[in-house]
C-alpha cells in the first residue's frame, strides 16, 4: 500500500491526480499539503475531500512514517525544494513537470534519491494522453513502414499572447510534447530550436519550433503558436509506406468543470475526431481507414510508481528521458532570451 501525501491542491491535484488515485485500492491519499496563505478564500473545495487531511503543517507531513510517497504540485520554482525535502525525510517522490528548472538540480535529486535507495520520477502523464496514445498504437504497428518525419502540435488562436511578457511556455508547455517524442523515439543526435515571441522577443518564450534529428533519419517537429486561427492535426507521421493525421482532440484548458470532485467521464469520440490513415500493404494495394481513439490513462505513472516502489520494476519514466527534455528546454530559454 502506497499512502500519498500532495505538496499543492491546484487543478494538477484535482484534475490529473485525484480522479486516477481514487480509483485504485493500492493507493491511499492522507494529507494535502497546503501553505496558509493559499488556503486563505479558498477552503470551500476542500470541504469535498473530507477523507484528506490538509494541513499547513509541513513537518506533520514529512514525518508521518505511514507516508511513503510524496507528490509534489507545486509552482515549477519549488519543485525540487520540497523533492529534496521529501527525500531527505525517506519518502518516495512523484514531481510534476518540469521535473526541475535544470538539469543540473534534476541530477541532484536523482543522486539523492539513488543515495537514498529511493524511487523519484516525474510525472510525464501527458505520454498517456488519447491521442498520443492512437498515435503511438499506429507507429507501432508498423504499418508506416520507417518513419521519415512526425510533426507535433499544440497551437491556439489566442492574439491576448501580445500581452504576455515573461518567460515559462518552454517549461510549462514544451515539456509535455518533447516528453512525448523523446518517451517513443529516445534522445535526438541533434537539435534546431527556434523559440521565441512573436510579439515581445527577447521576454518571452511564447513561439517554439524544435527539430529533433534522430540516427536513423527521423526528423520529429515539436511545435506551438498563438496564431494558428484554423484547427491543425495535432500529429502528421509520415513513412516510407504510408501516412497518419491526428486531429485535435481540444485543450484541456478550454474543459468546463462542475463544483465538487472531477469525475472521470467516459472518452466516447466521434469518428470525427478519428485519425486517418493510408498505406501501402504488403500487396501493393493502398489502404484508407479512420483510426479510433484510444481511452486517456494518467493513472498508468501510479500503475507503474506502484511496480517500481513495491516489486523493483524499471521506471517508465527514466532519469536520462528527463533530463534531455530539460537540456532542450534550457538550450530553448537561452535562444528565446537572445531573440531581441
Amino acid at each position: 500500500m502506497l499512502t500519498i501525501a500532495y505538496i499543492g491542491f491546484g487543478n494538477s491535484v484535482t484534475h490529473y491526480h485525484l480522479p486516477y488515485v481514487e480509483k485504485k485500492s493500492e493507493l491511499k491519499v492522507k494529507y494535502i499539503y497546503r501553505r496558509e496563505e493559499d488556503r486563505l478564500g479558498d477552503t470551500e473545495r476542500e470541504a469535498w475531500y473530507p477523507h484528506y487531511i490538509f494541513t499547513s503543517d509541513i513537518e506533520k507531513v514529512m514525518t508521518d512514517p505511514e507516508v511513503n510517497l510524496i507528490v509534489v504540485n507545486t509552482p515549477d520554482a519549488f519543485h525540487v525544494a520540497y523533492s529534496m525535502m521529501a527525500l531527505e525525510h525517506g519518502k518516495h517522490v512523484l514531481c510534476e513537470k518540469p521535473f526541475a528548472m535544470t538539469v543540473a538540480e534534476a541530477k541532484k535529486v536523482f543522486s539523492l534519491a539513488k543515495e537514498k535507495g529511493l524511487i523519484a520520477t516525474a510525472n510525464q502523464n501527458r505520454r498517456f494522453d488519447a491521442d498520443f496514445r492512437t498515435v503511438k498504437k499506429v507507429i507501432d504497428s508498423g504499418v508506416l513502414g520507417e518513419l521519415v518525419e512526425i510533426e507535433s502540435h499544440y497551437d491556439y488562436y489566442r492574439p491576448s499572447i501580445k500581452e504576455n511578457k515573461r518567460f515559462g511556455f518552454l517549461y510549462g508547455l514544451a515539456v509535455h510534447p518533447l516528453d512525448q517524442i523523446i518517451s517513443q523515439f529516445g534522445i535526438p543526435k541533434s537539435t534546431t530550436l527556434d523559440c521565441r515571441s512573436i510579439d515581445n522577443p527577447g521576454i518571452s518564450d511564447d513561439y517554439y519550433d524544435m527539430d529533433l534529428f534522430y540516427e536513423n533519419g527521423l526528423k520529429a517537429i515539436v511545435k506551438t503558436s498563438c496564431y494558428v486561427k484554423l484547427d491543425y492535426p495535432r500529429f502528421i507521421v509520415h513513412g516510407k509506406k504510408g501516412s497518419f493525421l491526428m486531429p485535435s482532440l481540444g485543450h484541456n484548458s478550454n474543459k468546463e468543470y462542475q463544483p465538487g470532485p472531477i469525475v472521470l467521464a467516459e472518452e466516447n469520440y466521434s469518428e470525427e475526431f478519428w485519425g486517418t490513415l493510408a498505406y501501402v500493404d504488403e500487396a501493393g494495394e493502398t489502404i484508407e481507414m479512420k483510426v479510433p481513439v484510444e481511452s486517456t490513462e494518467y493513472g498508468r505513472i501510479y500503475d507503474n510508481l506502484i511496480g517500481a516502489i513495491e516489486h523493483n520494476q524499471e521506471k517508465i519514466v527514466k532519469d536520462q528521458e528527463v533530463m534531455a527534455v530539460l537540456e532542450i528546454i534550457e538550450a530553448g530559454l537561452k535562444r528565446a532570451k537572445e531573440a531581441k
